[in-house]
């Protein structure tokens, strides 16, 4: 078996907690495209419909962009082996937190559970006067603007736009989560997205370990803050990673 596999299947077994934190690149495989580099979102469009002011004068047009890029495409994606695989990893009480800065939701659909967003999330609708909540359901979203059925005003996915912050609780347990992981399995973030990027960066200055899985090396690896980098498809890295750490819990000689 591969020495790197080895070594991250038994540290990601370790007590301690495991924070999984995840980026664009593991959903690159269910057909959802990484908004930056090659073939990156923002080479197809412009991001200004996702800008908060340019949401608010140009609703319909913002609108009609966010329908048809994160409802009507991204909406028909399914997770892939490696969203499967984390699942997995909770579900053996192996992971203490996952963090992921997407907003697709495939860990959920995965069987993830407690999945902290940290950039928000498509599957929920925020008003933006009253702050109902709602399902993004095909009625709600069969206007030209989406509206709140409690007050009438128009509503927001609930992701963050760009002027808006990172939601308070989201990075308040991400980074408390950070500061007492044993180890964190960074999987498809190239690690310039500020400011969930600094995590691993808090794990290793508080003596974690940092094990990442990604097809190329990020600004961790070229920085000097991985210990172990599995190069690979997430898909296609992680289900080994999984079936690695599995065999060393039936014969942990």
């Amino acid at each position: 078996m591969n020495t790197s596999i080895q070594k991250a299947a038994e540290a990601i077994r370790t007590p301690g907690g495991l924070l999984v934190f995840t980026g664009a690149g593991i959903s690159v495989e269910s057909g959802i495209p990484s908004f930056r580099g090659q073939g990156g979102l923002w080479e197809q469009y412009d991001p200004a419909f996702i800008e908060i002011e340019n949401f608010y004068a140009r609703s319909e047009y913002c609108w009609a962009q966010i329908k048809k890029i994160f409802y009507d495409h991204w909406g028909a994606a399914s997770p892939n082996p490696a969203h499967y695989a984390i699942a997995a990893m909770q579900k053996h009480g192996w992971v203490d937190t996952i963090v992921t800065q997407n907003i697709d939701a495939l860990h959920q659909r995965a069987g993830a559970r407690d999945v902290v967003e940290f950039h928000g999330t498509l599957d929920r609708l925020v008003c933006t006067k009253c702050r109902f909540r709602a399902t993004p359901t095909p009625e709600l979203l069969s206007g030209a603007v989406p509206r709140c059925p409690d007050c009438g005003a128009m509503l927001k996915p609930d992701f963050v736009f760009f002027g808006e912050g990172i939601p308070e609780e989201a990075s308040d347990r991400a980074f408390r989560s950070a500061m007492t992981a044993s180890a964190i399995l960074v999987v498809g973030t190239s690690g310039e997205v500020m400011p969930a990027c600094q995590l691993p960066y808090v794990v290793k200055r508080h003596g974690g370990l940092v094990i990442e899985v990604n097809p190329d090396e990020s600004a961790f690896t070229r920085g000097g803050i991985t210990d172990i980098f599995l190069q690979g498809k997430a898909g296609e890295v992680l289900p080994k990673l999984l079936a690695a750490a599995e065999n060393e819990a039936k014969d942990p000689a």
